[in-house]
């Protein structure tokens, strides 16, 4: 294939030529997008992630066109039928849906009724009748019956099954009828008789039409797992009659005859109705779905995004409490690094309302294990156990922190929790990833399905090869952008850490089980399997605290010590004098250590990492309180002030946590003053907002709320 795929992308994406190609070499070597964007800024030009997995995308999408263009023209040539016109047609096209338009007259089909005409020998009388010059058809019809085609009309109509054909493989008459759904195709939806009652949750598609180009992912969606679910009936429609005359005037010559015309006229209608327009609705069907799957992928990606970096407690010891009623609330006690250090169950709720007993439960466990904060989950009977926690004196300093407990379920029956305790119940292990998630959100999270974290919107109705690699692409993102302690990581952390993987992180782990922790990331280098390539993908991403090396404890590639021990030389003072002199570090000229391997955004980005060597770019965790007033929905007034944590975020608004079960809904309508086109440019994951109450629907428990107004 002749094409340069480098120049395509470099003309898309409106970068150079040299971007992109440096770009392709490095990911094709091997080179994670975090590595790349991080640590080979000089060689792609300081492309972001955003930018290098676009790149890698569409590379890999122009590959998968190429091999299907390869295909067609070996597919072609074996029938005998590739001309040097047909071949540069093909391989000058990039676009999926004109190659396939240009293939289908080749494609291998089924016994259809023009393929029966054919081998009845009506391919000449149809090429008679399109011609529309003869005067006399039915003369003609008659030499061509016999013992397979018994009179005239028969032999006319198997022709007209061939013309049909030959309309609906028409590289044109497709592109007109494609264009026609693109531009004005209605979508309708429509309760199927009987099931009203059965499909109450649908009741807003029960009779629903709008142009599909105005049709909202969401709403899509809904629509089609309506349709899936045996509720609703979905199609498509355009103006037949409109798309048909366009059809004609391609097809029916101006010198035709009458009869000819008529004739024709008769094959483009049936060949539309019958063979094009199911073709392309199925076509643009998918096409939505696509546009939609990428709606809804992108939204949940993104709220996967900002719920990885919620704020951390950091290394606090923590009591995790799954509340409960009848059950009881089950207590851990965790050290600093997430350690199981004792369990236990109280009942301070109804029906037992131990509360005393409780109270001195809580109050021997947290001066027992020296306690800083208590993780409550917010589940069933997590309103009423928080706020029997804060009506309780305490031996020392405690803050209290509601913590989502969205798939801690899925977790706590996992094989992961299985391993990890597998003398614990699943309470227990439910717990400990509660108090857990407050020390370390993104460390507890990556051992969670990332469907199961509750912050999708149609996440099992959309392409589940697309979401997996999105989840991941964003959970590695994420864990690389914070980094890893080597000497406290899970298998499941370390996995998703640049160059590493599944069986790497094993070995990580089992090394440091025997050998003890990690006293420099040159010691990595020992590890079963870590090659030289593998530890340059991940080493400047993990980090060993309290390392001889204070550089093993930062964001710095240990390919690039040698600079920084250069510039401590040339100024006279050892690395930790350099690190602790801010303004030394400002003053430096770093234009004098600009080498042909490293440039000055690599040398930038080494002062900045110096300026606060480690940092974790996550902001602190902050105390939500919720309103003393609110134990239930029954407790909600019209006008109400209040506080929430908002849990997710959709195309069409915000679900806000208000320290109840049912969450209210922030319609994107009513976020802000000004017009947006997504929730995510108000708000965020996990953000501490406060809102008011606009309606209660009892019956549905359903709360709407509003956030204009109001003062953040």
């Amino acid at each position: 294939m002749a094409h340069n795929l480098t120049a395509i992308i470099s003309e898309e994406f409106n970068l150079s030529h040299h971007q992109v190609e440096a770009t392709i070499k490095l990911l094709n070597d091997g080179a994670t997008i975090p590595f790349i964007s991080r640590y080979r800024k000089e060689a792609t030009g300081s492309l972001d992630e955003v930018m290098i997995r676009n790149i890698q995308i569409r590379h890999s999408n122009l590959l998968e066109i190429i091999k299907r263009k390869e295909y067609i023209l070996e597919t072609i040539e074996s029938q005998g039928n590739l001309t040097d016109e047909l071949r540069a047609k093909i391989e000058a096209t990039l676009d999926l849906a004109t190659l396939e338009d240009i293939y289908l007259p080749f494609k291998p089909k089924r016994r259809t009724k023009a393929a029966i005409a054919r081998e009845a020998g009506l391919e000449p009388l149809a090429k008679i009748i399109m011609a529309q010059t003869s005067n006399d058809i039915d003369r003609q019809a008659s030499k061509f019956t016999g013992e397979k085609i018994g009179s005239i009309n028969d032999a006319i109509n198997g022709a007209l099954d061939i013309i049909a054909e030959w309309v609906s493989e028409s590289e044109k008459a497709r592109a007109i009828v494609r264009n026609i759904f693109n531009r004005s195709a209605i979508i309708v939806s429509k309760v199927i008789k009987g099931k009203e009652e059965e499909g109450k949750n649908y009741q807003t598609y029960f009779e629903l039409s709008q142009p599909l180009r105005h049709c909202s992912s969401h709403r899509y969606l809904a629509m089609r797992r309506g349709e899936n679910e045996g509720f609703l009936k979905i199609s498509l429609s355009i103006d037949d009659d409109d798309t048909i005359e366009r059809l004609k005037r391609v097809f029916i010559k101006n010198s035709a005859t009458q009869y000819a015309a008529q004739l024709v006229s008769t094959a483009i209608k049936d060949g539309y109705k019958r063979l094009i327009k199911p073709s392309i609705e199925t076509e643009i069907s998918t096409i939505a779905k696509d546009r939609a799957d990428d709606g809804a992928i992108a939204m949940f990606s993104e709220n996967v995004r900002q719920l990885l970096f919620a704020p951390p407690l950091g290394n606090k010891r923590v009591m995790g409490i799954d509340p409960g009623f009848r059950t009881g609330c089950k207590i851990v006690c965790l050290d600093a690094q997430g350690n199981l250090l004792h369990n236990d169950v109280m009942y301070p709720c109804a029906p037992q309302n131990d509360y005393k007993g409780a109270a001195r439960k809580i109050s021997y466990l947290i001066e027992a294990y020296k306690i800083d904060a208590i993780a409550v989950g917010n589940g069933t009977a997590g309103r009423e156990t928080e706020k029997f926690l804060q009506s309780l004196r305490y031996p020392r300093k405690i803050q209290i922190f509601v913590v989502n407990e969205n798939g801690a379920s899925i977790y706590s029956a996992s094989k992961i929790a299985r391993d990890e305790f597998p003398d614990k119940d699943v309470t227990v292990r439910g717990a400990v990833s509660i108090g857990r998630r407050l020390i370390d959100p993104l460390a507890e999270l990556v051992k969670i399905d990332p469907k199961s974290i509750g912050v999708g919107q149609y996440q099992h109705d959309v392409n589940q090869t697309k979401l997996k690699e999105a989840l991941d692409y964003t959970v590695m993102s994420c864990v690389n952008t914070v980094g890893v302690n080597v000497n406290t990581a899970s298998i499941q952390l370390l996995s998703y850490v640049s160059g590493i993987g599944a069986q790497l992180a094993a070995n990580i782990v089992e090394y440091r089980a025997t050998n003890g922790d990690f006293a420099s990331r040159s010691e990595l280098l020992k590890v079963p399997r870590m090659g030289a390539k593998a530890f340059q993908q991940c080493a400047g991403f993990l980090r060993i605290p309290n390392a001889q090396n204070i550089l093993d404890n930062t964001a710095v590639h240990p390919e690039s010590y040698n600079i920084i021990q250069l510039i401590a030389k040339d100024n006279n003072c050892s690395l930790a004098q350099l690190i602790d002199d801010k303004d030394l570090l400002h003053r430096l000229n770093l234009s004098k250590y600009v080498s042909a391997e490293v440039g000055l955004p690599t040398l930038n980005d080494i002062i900045h990492e110096l300026e606060k060597p480690g940092r974790d770019p996550r902001s602190t965790v902050e105390v939500m309180q919720f309103d003393e007033r609110i134990n239930s929905i029954d407790d909600l007034q019209v006008g109400m002030e209040l506080n929430g944590i908002v849990n997710n975020i959709t195309d069409f608004g915000v679900f806000v946590d208000i320290g109840i079960k049912e969450n209210g809904l922030i319609h994107i309508s009513q976020l802000c003053d000004k017009y947006i086109s997504s929730p995510s440019e108000v708000v965020k994951v996990h953000q501490h907002v406060k809102v008011k109450i606009l309606e209660i629907d009892l019956n549905r428990r359903r709360i709407s709320l509003t956030m204009k107004g109001i003062s953040q």
